[in-house]
């Protein structure tokens, strides 16, 4: 392998919004990763997600093409 191709990689705490904590690899040069959602918060881990019909357009859809 080649010398010095390969960026550090390098094990760091990383801190939510929500408050969870965790452990990750980046590459990034930071102690502490901050992101903004996590599976602890994010709606489709959590079950709290909404699937939202804009409009009936599927519906609208099925009755222009004849599908029922």
């Amino acid at each position: 392998m080649k010398e010095k191709l390969h960026p550090n990689y390098k094990v760091v705490d990383v801190v939510c919004a929500c408050g969870a904590k965790f452990r990750a690899g980046t590459t990034k040069n930071v102690d502490v990763l901050k992101v903004d959602i996590c599976n602890q918060c994010h709606p489709f881990y959590t079950g709290k997600q909404k699937i939202v019909d804009a409009g009936g357009r599927v519906d609208s859809f099925y009755k222009r093409y004849g599908r029922k």
